[in-house]
């Protein structure tokens, strides 16, 4: 029987209203033959954010000094201010500023604020129309320096504005030169050079424009007035954190012999050589996009440094030789620890050693020999809690990296740990807080209302004292591995046992993480979803009870052991992603801003819960875990606007979806294994710097086929929901039988569950 248009349309709508009440995925089939990597990156991806800090459409060479993105208050703004030379920091704003302006010189501003469209960005080009001005931008960049192309579409006066928010600016008859302060002491130095030459130079100062040739002070800028026939500009520039003379240097070496079209290529071959270090195959073009532009991601932090081998340090305020090995900085570790570090160990592990020898020289530099814990361009800013560059330190070491001096890194490690302040957001010295510690084993809380009397917490921060405690407590385990690696056995002893301290703040009956006070009392009243105040920041940190609850990393075994075996521990899994919001989301979300991306209690969009997902693995129901990873990653990232939950942080996030995506997940840094969880490709091979390639492999893929039936590593049958890192780092094969339902008997076995310190 024919059907009528409507009959058609509404049948179809019928059919795709059963396949998205199913939660079936839709696939948009991959038809591409020979796409290269970075033409799966799409940087907007996350640009709208669910809360809180979005994702940047950033524009970079992999780990370089030259970043850039769009300037706006956020993606849906209408205006962009200006266009940036160089962004200081992930998530930063410009330290210079750009503006081309056709019309009269009195609307001449530091910064012009542009209607755009037809914007287009890559990891390594951008191109935008400034629709009121009628100019088009092309923009290309190298590793320290950049190029824009600018075309004017009106007859009109045509200016060219450089600001600097506050620095100095000169201007010498052939090249504009300058610096910006920004924190600490440091500053960014820019070379610009013009084809066109000007036919007068100004000096905008306080809204005045005069003839000059130098700004100085905020907002300082200079302003460069062409003929009236000019049409098109092409600025190249080069920056620096050392001076000016080392800027110019910067530009004539990348692209004093550029065109923008030359970088764009250029730029295309750098972005695909670092991307093509894993391969995924499969038909699904979304789950591709989400894979490379995650990986894409992860090459944003930490940045280099080093310029014709030498560095600015800002942990010291002095320029130093490299000495042939590139200096790193801005990689926030409470972050980027967990998956971040592990990741480059496995595909870029020279780098990585060079990233932890560059932690121990900025030990060196600053006056006290501590390891950094928020390392950035500006020196370090020791944000949120722990001192977690242990845990990538020891990672390394057991992966097999040795380009480092491990003595020196242990030493700055413990000293980090014993001798600074565990105070959240602070660089004092230890004090009372430590003393108590090292005697109690836990840190002690406050009740609502006890006012701070220690100095060593910082003004605008409280306690964090469950977080402290386990944080240190994994610490200190990490700390025990270096040692016993140096033969220390002493010392390893005494931060072994000290890694047992989160049992000092298990509460039995409520099978919690629970704060206590100074005698050793558990503060109550306490509602683990809501007590602490705004980010439940007075017990816990930027997330409650409910994700501290796993913040064991360590010794799983003995966390199942603490919630009473492994049904026990299956349950209370299951409740966190079950377990309602207890509030409006806009109540919830007004007190715990950090704690997006819900599925219950558990959170997607932060960073302490990444491996939370892999526990079922070590209490016998592997199962579980491949099917909540499938789950969350198609609930929460996917390659549009909106596709990242949370506060992604240049790495910290996407290097979990990576891994996943892949289908393993290094749950304990520090240990040379990683957890086994659910492949989302039919086929994908991390090529290995060794010149060796791990391949994962499926059968039976389809999306819906999430679970393991069984599987081999090297063609040996292989029960374990994990491997080691030294079975795979010389070549293998990981195969995978794959079906749409649970095999409940693979990876079962107690005796196979993943190690664990017990």
């Amino acid at each position: 029987m024919k059907k009528t248009l409507i009959e058609k349309i509404f049948f179809s709508g019928t059919i795709m209203m059963l396949l998205i009440s199913c939660n079936a995925k839709i696939v948009i089939t991959d038809t591409s033959e020979g796409i290269d990597p970075v033409d799966y990156v799409k940087p907007y991806m996350g640009n709208i954010s669910h809360l809180l800090v979005p994702t940047f459409p950033t524009m970079h060479l992999p780990n370089s000094m030259m970043r850039v993105y769009p300037e706006r208050k956020d993606f849906t703004a209408d205006l962009l201010n200006g266009l940036p030379l160089i962004i200081t920091s992930h998530r930063g704003s410009s330290a210079f500023n750009l503006s081309p302006f056709q019309g009269e010189k009195s609307d001449i501003k530091p910064v012009i604020n542009y209607s755009y469209d037809n914007e287009k960005l890559t990891p390594y080009s951008y191109k935008v129309y400034l629709d009121d001005q009628q100019t088009k931008v092309n923009f290309g960049l190298s590793h320290q320096s950049a190029m824009y192309e600018i075309d004017f579409d009106k007859n009109e006066n045509t200016y060219l504005i450089v600001n600097s928010r506050n620095g100095v600016m000169n201007w010498d008859g052939s090249s504009l030169s300058g610096y910006q302060l920004i924190e600490n002491n440091t500053k960014i130095y820019l070379y610009m050079n013009l084809e066109e030459i000007p036919e007068l130079i100004f000096v905008l100062k306080n809204g005045n424009l005069n003839e000059g040739t130098n700004a100085e002070g905020r907002d300082a800028s200079i302003v460069l007035k062409f003929p009236s026939n000019t049409t098109k500009l092409h600025i190249r520039y080069g920056i620096s954190f050392i001076d000016e003379a080392q800027a110019e240097s910067n530009y004539k070496r990348e692209v004093q012999d550029q065109n923008v079209k030359s970088l764009h290529v250029s730029g295309r071959k750098i972005w695909n050589e670092a991307l093509k270090k894993i391969e995924v195959h499969g038909d699904d073009h979304s789950e591709k996009a989400v894979f490379y532009t995650s990986l894409y991601r992860t090459y944003e932090r930490p940045v280099c440094l080093s310029e014709d081998g030498r560095y600015y340090s800002a942990f010291d305020n002095s320029v130093h030789e490299d000495n042939g090995r590139a200096f790193y900085t801005d990689d926030w570790i409470w972050d980027s620890y967990r998956a971040h570090h592990p990741l480059r160990v496995l595909v870029d592990p020279k780098k990585e050693e060079d990233i932890i020898n560059s932690f121990v020289i900025m030990a060196e530099q600053m006056d006290n020999f501590w390891m950094p814990t928020f390392p950035e361009v500006t020196g370090d800013s020791r944000r949120m809690n722990s001192n977690h560059g242990v845990a990538s330190v020891i990672d390394a070491y057991r992966k097999g990296l040795r380009r480092f001096d491990l003595e020196k890194a242990y030493e700055a490690c413990k000293n980090g740990i014993t001798q600074k302040t565990l105070a959240p957001w602070s660089g004092m010295a230890s004090g009372e807080l430590e003393v108590f510690y090292k005697e109690k084993g836990y840190f002690p809380a406050l009740y609502d209302g006890e006012k701070e009397t220690v100095p060593e917490v910082h003004h605008f921060e409280s306690r964090q004292p469950v977080a402290v405690t386990l944080g240190t407590s994994y610490d200190e385990w990490c700390l025990s591995q270096i040692a016993k690696e140096l033969g220390k056995n002493k010392e390893h002893n005494h931060f072994l046992k000290n890694s047992f301290n989160y049992q000092n703040l298990f509460n039995h009956e409520t099978k919690f993480f629970h704060p206590k006070d100074n005698k050793g009392n558990f503060i109550v009243p306490f509602d683990y979803k809501f007590s602490g105040g705004m980010g439940a920041r007075k017990f816990y940190s930027e997330n409650n009870g409910w994700t501290y609850r796993w913040d064991v990393q360590h010794n799983i075994k003995d966390l199942i052991k603490l919630m009473g075996g492994n049904t026990s521990f299956v349950n209370e899994l299951n409740s966190m992603f079950s377990e309602p919001l207890g509030r409006s989301k806009y109540a919830f979300y007004a007190q715990l801003p950090d704690q997006t991306g819900n599925v219950g209690q558990f959170t997607m969009a932060n960073e302490p819960s990444l491996h939370i997902p892999y526990l079922y693995n070590y209490a016998g129901q592997p199962w579980k875990t491949q099917k909540r990873i499938h789950t969350l990653l198609n609930q929460w990232f996917r390659d549009d606007l909106m596709g990242v939950p949370g506060d992604e942080d240049g790495g910290g996030m996407t290097a979990f979806v990576v891994f996943s995506q892949l289908g393993f997940y290094p749950v304990t840094p520090g240990m040379p294994m990683y957890n086994i969880g659910s492949p989302v490709f039919e086929k994908a091979i991390v090529h290995l710097e060794n010149g060796n390639d791990f391949t994962i492999k499926t059968k039976n893929f389809a999306p819906e086929n999430k679970y393991i039936q069984s599987a081999k590593l090297n063609g040996k049958n292989w029960d374990k929901p994990w491997f080691l890192h030294s079975e795979i780092i010389n070549g293998a094969v990981l195969e995978l039988v794959m079906g749409d339902k649970a095999n409940k008997s693979w990876g079962s076995d107690p005796n196979n569950a993943p190690p664990s310190e017990d």
